[in-house]
């Protein structure tokens, strides 16, 4: 493991508002900044109550301008939402604002329901044109040529570096086939985590932009001075998964002593299998857990993410995790 990141969706606890959990995400990231965190990375959902990041690249600014030297990025943009010129300018922007801060992950849902797609103004065919759109990036951020014809300005010679995100072998074949760095969704939909990671590694082909695979694993963590806290605060991700699958999405839920009798136990089966690539407890627990995920699947990079209703247990939870990471990356 060369790095450890942050991926922040900008959780909106109950009782709290959206201004409150951006300011609370502005936190969140002077402390990765601090305590040695290499990216901090936003992630786009729509028409989501409890995620203020719809707005990711505008969120992306206000986090860079915030900061001093952590990358800060993107985790993902949901590509089939936008057209690629767009993007192209937004994160050219961000580039040219934030010399060497800025990442670009690309993910090929459309981060929300098919209502809400309508409502984006995208076009939900059956077309998949989402290799085309990624190479059409790539063009955008690399150097003029003759003739071009639409240029991004600016974007244009900032060389974004650009990550391919999924949760299924078709981006793991994908990233491998631009030749481009990988980050598997494995913090919610860990199922198909060691095939897409084989065949990544695999069929990489090297390319202007990475000469070998770079895979970054995705890790659900709550840290607290014991397990039975940790698993506490952990709740609220659970209920707010629970309500999200049973399509009544809303604000990040209070923690709760007993989510036996809130949540049926079929649905706790699947939100266990979910959120399985996860370390939870107390820090010694914590340590052990994510040992355990680096010895086994060896990423080159891991992102941790998760939500907790008390910003301050949050906080503390995502800094002890740093020291958590930084001597098993020494180790």
């Amino acid at each position: 493991m060369q790095n450890f990141s942050l991926l922040d969706l900008s959780p909106v606890p109950e009782g709290h508002s959206t201004a409150e959990a951006l300011s609370n995400t502005v936190d969140l990231a002077k402390l990765a900044d601090r305590t040695g965190y290499h990216r901090f990375w936003l992630a786009e959902h729509h028409n989501m109550p409890g995620i203020a990041s719809a707005a990711t690249s505008v969120v992306i600014g206000h986090v860079a301008a915030a900061t001093q030297n952590i990358r800060v990025g993107a985790g993902g943009i949901m590509l089939p939402n936008h057209a690629p010129l767009m993007v192209a300018e937004q994160f050219g922007t961000l580039a040219t604002l934030f010399p060497g801060r800025i990442d670009l992950g690309l993910g090929r849902a459309p981060g929300t329901d098919m209502t809400t797609t309508r409502a984006l103004r995208r076009n939900t065919g059956a077309n998949d044109r989402f290799p085309q759109d990624v190479q059409e990036l790539l063009h955008y951020f690399g150097d003029a040529q003759s003739g071009q014809a639409v240029r991004a300005i600016p974007g244009e010679g900032t060389q974004v570096p650009i990550w391919i995100l999924g949760s299924s072998l078709y981006g793991a074949q994908l990233a491998a086939h631009f030749g481009l760095p990988y980050a598997f969704a494995s913090h919610f939909a860990p199922a198909m985590l060691e095939q897409a990671l084989q065949t990544y590694r695999e069929t990489f082909q090297p390319s202007e932009y990475l000469d070998k695979p770079h895979f970054m694993l995705a890790a659900g963590v709550c840290v607290a001075d014991t397990d039975e806290e940790a698993n506490y605060l952990r709740s609220s991700q659970k209920l707010a998964f629970a309500k999200l699958r049973s399509g009544n999405p809303g604000k990040l839920p209070k923690p709760s002593r007993d989510i036996d009798a809130q949540i049926p136990a079929e649905m706790q089966a699947q939100i266990a299998h979910a959120m399985s690539c996860s370390a939870v407890g107390s820090p010694e627990t914590v340590e052990s857990q994510l040992r355990g995920l680096i010895d086994r699947y060896a990423p080159d990079e891991i992102i941790i993410t998760g939500m907790i209703h008390d910003h301050q247990a949050r906080m503390k939870s995502f800094e002890t995790a740093a020291e958590i990471l930084k001597g098993l990356r020494e180790a």
